[in-house]
């Protein structure tokens, strides 16, 4: 199966199976990076891990991902082509263009809305028709359904009833994942003193972290004790810590190398 991402790559790139190693390292501008440093934070493309490409363009990958699967297609191939945007992404015409393709020719895709309110300072509300998203979907005769995207179980049951219909050959279909983003739209840092959400709705939506809620879900359940899960917390500190110190030794690509990997007429 082949991956298509937004400018929020990285999460989508660890769980197709990507080196974080590498990623970091493209994050560096590296050369030992993913994409020998000519890519950076939102261009990741890893064809090792059919990371087929992320782009920070609006909408820039849906159809990408539909061109993928109907190669695939051609190839007699079953593989699915996943592509990842946001909510603001469906207000771009080759959304719908996309859709209404992959619909007529029975492509393998699935559309994943990662729907978190917000196109930087502007709620979905002050952009969009009051109607779920998936339902613009279902008007081009597609799978579709919304599913708590701040459920790690809930998402797993959702990918799984969407590829068993693609798989099947039924056609295309598309999750709307409902999330929320904590943080400034580009960055490490909060802004709540911008004033375009409360504080109140940031801490409800807090209340909801998807990790936290599965930690708790494993504790209770007696799948997995505190012990494990803070063991399990540390070894990824410690990959983290390795990767940031591969990336940070690696060499920056040789300026001989500048017209290497360039598309030229």
């Amino acid at each position: 199966d082949t991956v298509f991402s937004n400018h929020r790559a990285h999460s989508h790139y660890i769980a197709k199976g990507g080196d974080i190693s590498r990623m970091l390292a493209e994050l560096y501008g590296k050369a030992d990076g993913c994409s020998k440093g000519r890519g950076g934070s939102m261009h990741l493309i890893d064809l090792s891990a059919n990371f087929i490409g992320a782009t920070p363009i609006v909408g820039g990958t849906i159809p990408l991902a539909a061109g993928s699967a109907l190669a695939s297609k051609f190839q007699n191939k079953n593989n699915v082509s996943v592509a990842f945007f946001g909510d603001s992404a469906v207000e771009e015409g080759v959304f719908s263009e996309t859709v209404n393709f992959s619909s007529l020719h029975k492509l393998n895709v699935l559309f994943v809305c990662e729907n978190n309110l917000y196109s930087v300072l502007t709620h979905l509300k002050d952009r969009q028709p009051q109607r779920e998203i998936f339902k613009i979907a279902q008007g081009h005769d597609i799978l579709a359904f919304q599913a708590d995207g701040n459920d790690v179980l809930k998402v797993y049951e959702g990918v799984k009833k969407a590829l068993d219909h693609i798989k099947s050959g039924k056609g295309p279909a598309l999750i709307e994942c409902m999330t929320y983003r904590w943080l400034v739209q580009c960055g490490p840092n909060d802004d709540i003193d911008l004033g375009y959400r409360t504080e109140e709705e940031l801490i409800d939506w807090k209340k909801k972290d998807p990790i936290k809620r599965l930690k708790e879900k494993l504790v209770k359940e007696k799948i997995a004790g505190n012990d494990l899960l803070e063991k399990i917390e540390l070894e990824v500190l410690d990959k983290v810590d390795n990767a940031v110190k591969f990336a940070k030794s690696s060499p920056f690509p040789e300026k001989s190398s500048l017209s290497k990997h360039v598309y030229a007429e």
